[in-house]
């Protein structure tokens, strides 16, 4: 006797609700350890390494770093869940973010290098955690539930770079470098977040997921499957690549363009705080807009946003209240534009991902995004040195324009030949 192929049930919402929860408090807290390297790590490479050119280094060592922890992080989730994957990162940017400190106060460039790419291999779980968030989505709900996870790390990112001060005088009566403070909270934050994350994701949203699709995939569904796989990962993944390898590389050298021309470190980190929100405060509207219109018109979009950012702060001037106001708005606007790439192009993997291979799938996705992360952190200021911060964003800009083709190409109806009848 044989019975038909269900299909798959979702979880309940309150145990969504609860994944969403856990979720939500852990990004937040790893929020604030995240903006720690973003605001400062360049700055405090700048004053280690004595060179402008070589700036960019602590993001594409962090990014790179990031690389190999989305790698075995998603193996790891693959195997054992979620939970332990997600906890063991965040363990790891804790210990990253005390190796940076010991390294400032010892001035051990050596060290520095190797803290600041384990602090990069455990960042990345705040952007893998999205993808945990849509295990149990329905599928009408993954955008708002990926926006709702990116959100809560706006809590966090925010605080964060406005707290460079205060953490700064912290770290300046503990007779440590003032560059330091922001790791003191990263350590903190990111031990907060192991904790609730080990303690608290129950169920794991992967094994749960897992489960309920056992007996729902029939052979023709996977046959099915396999060819949306092709598309669906590939233009997710290009679109997110795209927008990280962007974003990462303008960012970086706001700071340093910023203090360069005589404004303060503070001034610095509230600029690019306002970044970091604008990356994950519109995720709900953002996801809202990517369930109710399709992903492809969003990821399509942010190619313009980010184009519109990267020429607004080619064009703004260097000094005064009207170029820090302009270089601000497209600060803002460069993290809406990443906003959208990352939450269309996270709609897309997950859909094209079935239960049994999402996490090392979504893993590998990641460690793209971290790659171009390091592309753009590394390169970023080789093109300051050489040509200036305008020219790179204006590079940046038209780079992001290249999201617009994939997506049309994604779009297109693809028609099969019909197979020949025998005669």
């Amino acid at each position: 006797m044989t019975t038909a192929a269900r299909a798959p049930q979702f979880a309940g919402p309150e145990v969504q609700r609860r994944i969403l929860t856990v979720l939500v408090a852990s990004q937040a807290l790893g929020g604030a350890g995240m903006a720690a390297g973003i605001t400062v790590g360049a700055l405090l490479a700048q004053d280690l390494l004595g060179s402008t050119g070589l700036a960019g280094l602590p993001v594409a060592l962090f990014t790179a770093g990031g690389a190999l922890g989305a790698l075995l992080i998603g193996r790891i989730s693959e195997r054992w869940g979620r939970r332990p994957g997600l906890a063991l990162g965040h363990a790891a940017a804790a210990l990253g973010s005390v190796g940076v400190i010991v390294a400032a106060w010892s001035r051990t460039v050596p060290l520095l290098l190797v803290a600041l790419f384990v602090y990069g291999a455990g960042t990345v779980t705040g952007l893998l955690a999205r993808y945990a968030g849509t295990d149990l989505a329905p599928p009408e709900k993954r955008g708002r539930a990926t926006g709702t996870v990116l959100l809560a790390t706006t809590f966090g990112a925010v605080a964060g770079p406005a707290l460079v001060g205060p953490t700064g005088t912290l770290a300046g009566s503990l007779g440590l470098p003032r560059l330091t403070g922001p790791f003191l909270l990263a350590a903190v934050a990111y031990t907060a977040a192991a904790l609730v994350v080990a303690l608290c994701l129950r169920p794991d949203p992967l094994l749960l997921a897992r489960r309920q699709h056992q007996d729902a995939a029939g052979q023709k569904a996977g046959e099915q499957r396999v060819r949306r796989i092709g598309t669906g990962v590939v233009t997710g993944a290009a679109v997110m690549i795209s927008g990280q390898l962007v974003m990462i590389a303008i960012m970086t050298m706001t700071p340093v363009h910023l203090t360069h021309h005589g404004h303060s470190t503070q001034m610095a980190g509230v600029v690019i705080g306002l970044h970091v929100g604008a990356m994950f405060l519109p995720s709900p509207l953002t996801g809202l807009v990517v369930d109710r219109v399709g992903s492809l018109p969003v990821a399509a979009s942010s190619g313009g946003v980010l184009l519109t950012a990267g020429l607004l702060a080619a064009l703004a001037p260097p000094t005064g209240a009207v170029g820090t106001a302009l270089l601000g708005t497209a600060l803002v606007l460069l993290g809406v534009g990443w906003n959208m790439a990352l939450v269309s192009g996270t709609a897309m993997v997950a859909e094209a991902t079935p239960a049994e291979t999402r996490a090392s799938t979504q893993g590998l996705v990641d460690v793209g995004m971290s790659l171009a992360g390091a592309t753009g952190g590394m390169v970023s200021g080789l093109v300051v040195a050489g040509g200036g911060y305008s020219l790179l964003a204006v590079c940046g800009g038209v780079l992001a324009l290249a999201v617009i083709p994939l997506t049309v190409r994604a779009a297109r109806p693809r028609h099969t030949a019909p197979r020949p009848t025998a005669s």
